[in-house]
């Protein structure tokens, strides 16, 4: 069975505590008060969207995303927001916006927040905001920069399950992927035994909740309700930021030019080639 531990919910924490804590044993946690300050956490209504930015154009995932084919890892449809939220709105939908920086197209939204002060490295160009309908979820996966996020939430709730990295073959990773095709919900242990030496961590995020997501952490994300967030990374050492380069060209380069020429078959290798590495640490 999986072993999965509630991820600790705290407040007023100091940059020495969390250093200590968390970031330098690369342990997740969920700050309750981060956000306290933000204008955007009230400002940033589904209304205020509609309103202002309605009309910009959206790029929409659906389940097919990481499916191999002609359009892997690539958004599947675009639409207005005002169109997207109106879905979002209705009920459950299984469509996501996945790594839009709306920031590039609204920089005045960047008065709306603040970059934390909770550590030193953070990567001010690239704060992204993700948006999802109830029931809609991101699968298995770790970030392919190996940056440390903090996923801050803002409308609606989010259940995420996490992973260690050094589960990773154990949890069935696809070679030259950052992604595990594990049913977290209904894990099979006849078809993937190695999973019964999983332990893991589990949270639901609140609109306020901020959850520090440890670099290369495998996350799971499940949108409880209609709602979206917005991610901000950090990276205070230079060797994970070499390590995530190379880790980004390595993906990109070798998966998405193999999904090109072999479709299919490619994931077929990949997955024949995680049960492999599984099955030699499990003899």
């Amino acid at each position: 069975m999986l072993k999965i531990t509630q991820v600790e919910k705290i407040a007023n924490l100091t940059n020495e505590s969390f250093a200590k804590n968390y970031l330098q044993p690369l342990k997740p946690v969920v700050f309750t008060d981060l956000t306290k300050n933000w204008k955007g956490l009230s400002k940033w209504t589904i209304d205020f969207f509609k309103k202002e930015y309605g009309h910009l154009e959206v790029p929409v995932t659906t389940p097919n995303y990481s499916k191999p084919g002609k359009n892997y890892m690539e958004p599947d449809m675009t639409m207005s927001f005002r169109e997207y939220l109106d879905l979002m709105e209705k009920g459950p939908i299984p469509y996501r916006i996945f790594l839009w920086n709306i920031f590039k197209l609204a920089p005045e939204l960047i008065q709306d927040f603040s970059i934390h002060t909770i550590m030193d490295g953070f990567i001010n160009d690239y704060p992204f905001m993700f948006f999802g309908g109830e029931g809609s979820v991101t699968a298995m996966h770790y970030d392919i920069d190996l940056s440390h996020v903090f996923l801050n939430q803002l409308h609606g709730r989010k259940r995420v399950v996490l992973f260690a990295h050094d589960q990773s073959i154990n949890l069935y990773q696809h070679p030259y992927t950052v992604a595990s095709y594990i049913d977290i919900n209904n894990p099979d242990y006849d078809h993937y035994p190695a999973l019964s030496k999983v332990n893991g961590f589990e949270t639901i995020i609140y609109p306020g909740e901020t959850l520090f997501i440890p670099s290369g952490y495998w996350h799971y994300i499940e949108y409880l309700d209609g709602g979206y967030s917005i991610a901000l990374r950090a990276n205070e050492s230079l060797v994970r930021r070499a390590k995530g380069a190379i880790n980004i060209a390595k993906h990109y380069i070798v998966d998405k030019g193999m999904n090109k020429l072999l479709g299919t078959k490619w994931n077929e290798m990949k997955e024949n080639l995680a049960h492999k590495r599984a099955d030699e640490v499990l003899i």
